[in-house]
């Protein structure tokens, strides 16, 4: 099986750089602070393949970099180097195709313009935040959000965008008699309810969760998870689930990366992660949450 997606020496750097800053950041030094100009290289040469219909898992402490990755894949930030591919067999039939000498997969992606990468993003990608605050409008009606995201994505008839955000609302578990109401008058398990419903309004193939859980309560967070596998099933989803909460990880996802000050440092099966873990590191996060 060929990879949905592939990531090859992804990097980005917060300042202006220097010689030094390769040399005196990573997990060897335990910081991606440069001590000579300050940089942060919140991710350094980071590679991996994102398979159809795979969770893939990415631990690490605060400051690992896990949500810089995520930024990155979803085209908020400029990536400073690196390769992002798309197979032929994902690209959205209605974006002109940039595919060159006969290859299967597309031209770097982070090559595109903005305009281009919004519209792949629309069309492909879908994201749950950590914080509600940054993935909704919380003083816009709930269907108000789902259909923003359907208006990007080519929607026009109100009707039917009203039917589909009633319908999402519905497998997420939030009353359709709520639609109307703005999630800021919801509890923090409904407003993360809402932006998994937001994510997967565009009919997603990639689906992005970063920290969902952090904050909720813990019965909260078991039905938000369940509901989530569900999702995953039914839809299809490839996702990329990053949490500092092996728990979760090991709920969720088939492979896992562990990642620290930039660098991912260990990779493979969530089994073989959380029951053999070979990096010092990762024994650390093991042990810590046992």
């Amino acid at each position: 099986m060929e990879p949905l997606i592939r990531i090859r020496n992804l990097s980005k750097r917060f300042g202006d750089g220097c010689i030094r800053c390769l040399e005196s950041t990573g997990p060897q030094h335990d910081t991606n602070l440069c001590s000579c100009c300050g940089s942060v290289m919140a991710c350094n040469n980071v590679s991996f393949d994102l398979f159809h219909n795979e969770a893939l898992g990415v631990v690490g402490e605060s400051g690992s970099g896990k949500s810089t990755l995520v930024r990155l894949l979803h085209f908020e930030w400029e990536a400073s180097g690196g390769c992002v591919e798309l197979h032929q067999s994902a690209w959205p039939c209605n974006l002109p195709g940039i595919f060159t000498g006969g290859s299967d997969y597309s031209c770097n992606l982070l090559g595109l313009s903005h305009f281009q990468k919004r519209q792949l993003r629309n069309a492909l990608m879908g994201i749950v935040y950590q914080n509600p605050h940054i993935g909704l409008r919380m003083h816009v009606s709930s269907g108000g959000n789902i259909a923003e995201r359907l208006l990007g994505a080519g929607w026009r008839h109100i009707g039917r965008m009203r039917h589909r955000s009633s319908e999402l609302l519905e497998k997420t578990e939030i009353p359709v008699a709520r639609m109307d109401e703005p999630p800021c008058n919801f509890s923090g398990g409904m407003q993360q309810r809402v932006q998994i419903a937001k994510a997967l309004s565009n009919n997603p193939l990639i689906l992005f969760l970063d920290e969902v859980t952090t904050g909720l309560d813990l019965s909260v967070q078991a039905r938000a998870l369940d509901l989530i596998r569900n999702l995953r099933s039914e839809f299809n989803l490839s996702m990329l689930v990053v949490s500092h909460d092996l728990g979760v990880i090991n709920l969720l996802c088939q492979r896992t990366m562990v990642m620290k000050s930039g660098h991912v440092v260990e990779s493979g099966l969530t089994d073989q992660i959380l029951q053999d873990p070979q990096h010092r590191y990762t024994q650390l996060l093991v042990a810590s949450q046992l």
